[in-house]
C-alpha cells in the first residue's frame, strides 16, 4: 500500500513532469501542433488531467496521514494509475496519432471516478469524532 510519503513523492514527481509537459508543449511543440492542430486539445486535456489528480495525490497523503485509512492508499493507487493511463494514453496518441491508444483513455477516466470514490470512503468511514487538529 502507499502511504503519506510516497503519495506525496508521486504527487510532487508528477507535478513536476506535467509542468514540464506543459512548458514542452507551448514552447518545443509549437510546430508540431501549427500541422497538427486538431492534437492540441488532446495534449492540452492529458496535462490538465494530470495536474489535477496529482494534486488529487496530495489529497490523498493528506486524508491518510489524518485517518490512515487504507481507503486513502486506495486512492492514491487509482490516481496514479488513472495519470498513466488517460494522460499516458493521450500523450502516446498525440505523439504516434495510433487512435488505439484513445481506447485505453476511458479506463484512466474509470481509475480517476474510483480515486475519489475512495477518498470519500475513507473519511466517511474514520471515526467521526476523531477531534484531532492535525
Amino acid at each position: 500500500m502507499l502511504n503519506d510519503r510516497i503519495l506525496v513523492i508521486l504527487g510532487s514527481l508528477f507535478m513536476f513532469l506535467g509542468v514540464g509537459a506543459g512548458a514542452f508543449g507551448a514552447h518545443a511543440l509549437d510546430d508540431y501542433f501549427q500541422t497538427h492542430v486538431e492534437l492540441l486539445g488532446t495534449y492540452d486535456t492529458a496535462v490538465r488531467y494530470q495536474m489535477i489528480h496529482s494534486l488529487g495525490l496530495f489529497v490523498a497523503a493528506w486524508v491518510f496521514s489524518r485517518w490512515q485509512k487504507p481507503w486513502a492508499s486506495w486512492a492514491g493507487i487509482l490516481f496514479l494509475a488513472g495519470i498513466l493511463l488517460f494522460s499516458g494514453s493521450l500523450y502516446l496518441l498525440v505523439f504516434t496519432r495510433i487512435a488505439l491508444f484513445g481506447a485505453i483513455t476511458p479506463l484512466g477516466g474509470v481509475a480517476f471516478l474510483g480515486g475519489w470514490l475512495c477518498l470519500a470512503l475513507a473519511v466517511w468511514r474514520s471515526n467521526r469524532f476523531d477531534n484531532r487538529n492535525s
